[in-house]
């Protein structure tokens, strides 16, 4: 079944192309045009998708692209809250004496 559909595809192209050569050049541009088959959004599966702001709480039905946002910067703020807290300055009480009154 595989070298049939092949061999199909194949005289296609080949008739698609000794075909071309007769045209003028602005059909030959659409004629050699891949078309996109079954990469349409056709067919949804599952659950509707939804903006995370519209459910919060439950990450497995958020748009996998809003998904992706909130975690990367649930990371972020994690690292950098972990750099801050351990990376904190230890402030050293200098108590100054202030010069007496008189001069």
């Amino acid at each position: 079944m595989a070298a049939w559909t092949a061999a199909a595809r194949q005289a296609a192209n080949l008739s698609r192309f000794s075909a071309s050569k007769s045209v003028s050049s602005t059909k030959q541009g659409a004629l050699l045009i891949q078309r996109r088959g079954l990469a349409g959004g056709g067919d949804h599966h599952g659950p509707p998708k939804v903006n995370f702001w519209q459910d919060p709480m439950s990450p497995s039905k958020w748009k996998e692209e809003h998904f992706v946002i909130v975690s990367l910067t649930g990371w972020g703020l994690a690292f950098y809250g972990a750099y801050k807290l351990f990376t904190k300055e230890k402030k050293e009480k200098k108590e100054e004496k202030v010069g007496d009154g008189s001069h």
